[in-house]
């Protein structure tokens, strides 16, 4: 074989296996997309079955909780999609993930503290400890996005 037709053979092998990763991205992607909207007519569902037993707080507690687990699948499909597209793999949309996922567990550590407050309760203690790290960890994710941004800003 001489050295053309190995490098148009590489070339061939090259772009078939991003074709095939393309193919990964676009079938992933789908795959997210239905646990979306599988996860969110199921929340609307169970929603539903607690709000007729009279569960309203647990109800739309779940509810909020599927919904922001949407949102994070949401994300990540676009995440996937613009891989897809770029053929680069991004960091910050899998920061805004981990915002939403430590946002997402915030809101449920709160309403479910809500109902019983006591400073000397040790799992209540370790709810606050919890919230207290769950908001640092948003906001190195909030430093590490604008970083990105500044860097990005910098190289155009």
């Amino acid at each position: 074989m001489n050295p053309p037709t190995e490098s148009r053979q590489l070339h061939n092998w090259s772009k078939r296996l991003e074709q095939a990763e393309l193919y990964i991205y676009v079938a992933t992607a789908f795959v997210l997309l239905f646990a979306a909207v599988g996860l969110l007519l199921f929340g609307l569902y169970e929603m539903a079955l607690r709000l007729a037993d009279g569960d309203y707080l647990r109800g739309l507690l779940h509810l909020l909780d599927r919904a922001l687990l949407v949102l994070m699948l949401a994300e990540i499909i676009y995440t996937v999609s613009r891989v897809a597209r770029k053929l680069r793999l991004e960091v910050e949309p899998f920061l805004i993930v981990g915002v939403i996922a430590a946002i997402r567990r915030m809101l449920i550590i709160t309403a479910e503290s809500a109902t019983h407050v006591d400073i000397t309760d040790p799992a209540f203690l370790a709810a606050l400890a919890e919230l207290g790290l769950l908001a640092l960890v948003i906001l190195v994710f909030a430093v590490a996005m604008r970083l990105l941004r500044m860097d990005g800003d910098d190289a155009h």
